[in-house]
């Protein structure tokens, strides 16, 4: 408690009594996290709206105050498809993956590790945070390798789309609990010395697995995992979403989601949580 009294006091933006009041709340939830790192995966279509874009700055900055330590991992989907479709390139996708050939990947690294990821650091230092961005290339954070198709998609060439080899979290470890929070986009580079275009939520969840973080939350547009029925499933297990995915029940752009979530639970993060 006295911690976060510190915290609150030392805010040069002066916290507000309706943010009080929430603060008080979630006093609970912010004991239960204080000095744990929380990784956040930011999804593009969030960001394509201004005031949810702004909105979400300014809780990451207010999460840093409190205590606790985010580290954001976002995508770009949306906006990877204008800036391809401006240059004539069709968007290929299979299993829920973007296919990425030798043209696209210079777009994509562009949008992801100079537009939008500059453009989060943008929001958070406007609301009083001190965020670096970086990309999955910088301190040899991301180590790539190409994408192998499964299954009915195992014919599929998925160029440079690529899979996390190792997260070496050196650079982020320096940040991590530092004043500065980490923005990261998911490019990584390969032993070949390719650049690969890497799914954010896989990204997100293997660097919620190697910082062992108390929490990873998957921000999306999507209502959640739905039952058969498109019921919303408010509480899961591992072995039920198993299920859910052999019936393809779970498909498409929420399967890496999921497959993402499970495999930080099952390597030691405390919590995951998806939040539309």
């Amino acid at each position: 408690m006295k911690k976060i009294k510190e915290v609150i006091y030392r805010n040069e933006n002066k916290i507000t009594p309706s943010t009080a009041k929430v603060l008080i709340e979630a006093l609970p939830y912010i004991q239960q996290l204080a000095n744990k790192t929380i990784v956040i995966k930011f999804g593009g279509n969030a960001m394509t709206d201004e005031t949810l874009k702004n909105n979400f700055a300014r809780d990451i900055v207010l999460l840093k105050q409190v205590g606790l330590h985010p580290v954001i991992v976002h995508g770009g989907g949306p906006q990877i498809n204008e800036h391809l479709e401006k240059q004539g390139i069709k968007s290929e996708f299979a299993n829920g993956m973007r296919i990425t050939d030798s043209k696209s990947i210079h777009i994509v690294e562009m949008v992801l590790g100079g537009l939008i990821n500059k453009d989060i650091v943008s929001s958070i230092t406007s609301h009083g945070g001190k965020a670096v961005g970086l990309s999955g290339k910088d301190g040899g954070l991301i180590r790539a390798k190409k994408m192998i198709g499964e299954g009915e998609f195992k014919n599929i060439d998925f160029k440079n789309t690529g899979m996390v080899q190792s997260i070496d979290p050196g650079v982020v470890s320096l940040l991590d609990g530092s004043p500065f929070i980490p923005v990261i986009a998911p490019i990584g580079i390969g032993e070949d010395f390719k650049t690969y275009n890497i799914n954010a939520d896989i990204v997100a969840g293997k660097i919620a697995h190697i910082l062992q973080a108390g929490k990873y939350i998957i921000l999306t547009n999507t209502t959640g995992i739905l039952d058969s029925k498109n019921n919303l499933i408010k509480s899961i297990n591992a072995s039920q979403v198993k299920k859910l995915i052999h019936k393809k029940v779970i498909s498409k752009g929420m399967l890496p989601k999921i497959e993402s979530a499970l495999e930080a639970v099952s390597s030691g993060v405390e919590h995951v949580q998806i939040i539309d």
